[in-house]
């Protein structure tokens, strides 16, 4: 269509929900726990322009070098995991675009840990922009023992035992 513009969408009505979704699994062979998190892409732009890093470009060409240092600053204030009573640091292994074009993986571990016997987590993901924000939380642990969680505002923290 000649002369049109182009239709332009706002954060809050790219999509009607705000969830992100996680998967950690426990790999002995490793002795690691392996983080998977899933997250609309306009909504973690939005957050991190809201903590003054705007124009990342996550996941494109235009992307900034500091990117992924911003990002993974943001996801230590905001998804925090207590393993076996020690507060565990993660390192951010990297990022891809997801599939669809919409969201972004990052992948996280956690090393040296022989055994998962008890995992706390805090999980915020984005409930300072958005007040309808879930988070969904699946963790596989050795000998397949699995547990499945919702975060959501007011409810952010959750504890899983694995012994």
């Amino acid at each position: 269509m000649l002369g049109a513009t182009p239709a332009t969408t706002t954060p809050a009505a790219a999509h009607e929900f705000h969830l992100s979704k996680c998967m950690i699994e426990y790999s002995p062979a490793d002795e690691a726990l392996q983080i998977m998190l899933h997250v609309y892409l306009d909504d973690l732009e939005e957050a991190l322009r809201q903590q003054g890093a705007d124009k990342l470009f996550l996941c494109t060409e235009k992307e900034d070098p500091k990117a992924e240092t911003y990002l993974y600053r943001y996801l230590q204030q905001v998804f925090q995991l207590n393993v076996n009573g020690q507060n565990a640091s993660y390192s951010f292994v990297g990022k891809e675009q997801s599939e669809d074009l919409q969201a972004v993986w990052c992948y996280l571990e956690i090393t040296d840990i022989e055994q998962v016997k008890h995992i706390e987590m805090n999980n915020s993901l984005l409930m300072e922009v958005f007040d309808d924000q879930k988070n969904i939380v699946h963790i596989v642990a050795a000998k397949n023992n699995e547990e499945h969680f919702l975060f959501q505002k007011g409810h952010e923290t959750e504890q899983a035992s694995f012994e």
